[in-house]
């Protein structure tokens, strides 16, 4: 949508548009015609053209075949949210039963995949939502939420923990969680970001190194759809057991090829779940 839109300069248009896909094999190898495959790639829509098109032309390797257990539609609605919240991890030291996670946008969808990930990993979860709600997505072990309008962030995780605080903060949304992720973190923690609503925010120097603190920045368009497609390989198995499970596709957000303004504007609007076009529909 931002590259629709020429919040993105290094998209050049005119450009197909589209990063995640989901298909089937019409000619290629031997071995995969015909097959169910996935994917996704920074550069798609961006640096070549992408996947809002009845057809897309992909390199072999960039190509895996969707698990057991999930629909074509599903696979179309995974991809850069688990793709940014597992690299966010990885990068960050994958959590290790026990450790405190904290989730700021807990209910967008990277929050929702980060406590998926996190769950499975046997961490304990805080997730951090901008108004009284409950967390809509899936999960493998309790999740602690924490409403921001009314509650302290870092008073919670503390008094929660002991004093000890959050091992890991996957921040989603940066700016608004700043200040309160920050006075969150134990001794040692790391703090992953991946957007923010304000580019500048106050910096506790001292703060920083007496906490021997981490940041960790993610820019999932540097992700080429190589790249991407070794991530699936490590998740689709997750998928395939159930422990990781798409985000729901509801009918009335599946949309043709004809109508991809309107499914745009339906991004743009605000819409809660996934929104997916069908070329051929």
């Amino acid at each position: 949508m931002k590259a629709a839109l020429g919040l993105m300069p290094h998209a050049v248009w005119p450009r197909t548009p589209g990063r995640d896909w989901a298909g089937v094999v019409l000619d290629g190898p031997t071995e995969w015609i015909g097959k169910e495959v996935w994917g996704s790639g920074g550069e798609l829509g961006i640096r070549r053209d992408g996947s809002h098109a009845e057809l897309l032309l992909l390199n072999a390797e960039q190509v895996r075949e969707t698990p057991a257990g999930i629909t074509l539609s599903e696979a179309g609605g995974v991809r850069v949210p688990f793709i940014t919240a597992f690299e966010g991890l990885r990068r960050a030291g994958l959590p290790q039963p026990g450790d405190v996670v904290l989730v700021g946008g807990a209910n967008g969808k990277v929050g929702q995949a980060t406590i998926q990930l996190a769950t499975q990993m046997g961490a304990r979860v805080f997730g951090i939502v901008r108004k009284n709600e409950p967390y809509r997505g899936h999960t493998n072990g309790p999740v602690r939420i924490i409403d921001a309008s009314r509650d302290d962030v870092a008073e919670v995780v503390r008094d929660e923990t002991g004093g000890h605080g959050a091992d890991i903060v996957y921040n989603t949304v940066c700016s608004p969680y700043f200040a309160s992720a920050n006075a969150a973190m134990a001794l040692g923690a790391r703090q992953i970001f991946i957007s923010t609503l304000e580019r500048s925010v106050p910096f506790d120097i001292f703060a920083f190194y007496r906490g021997q603190h981490t940041y960790v920045g993610v820019d999932s368009l540097a992700l080429d759809a190589t790249a991407c497609a070794r991530i699936l390989d490590i998740l689709a198995p997750c998928f395939a057991a159930g422990t990781l499970r798409p985000f729901p596709v509801l009918e009335s957000n599946l949309y043709p090829l004809a109508r991809a303004l309107d499914a745009y504007r339906a991004v743009l609007g605000g819409a809660s779940e996934r929104v997916l076009l069908q070329p051929q529909s």
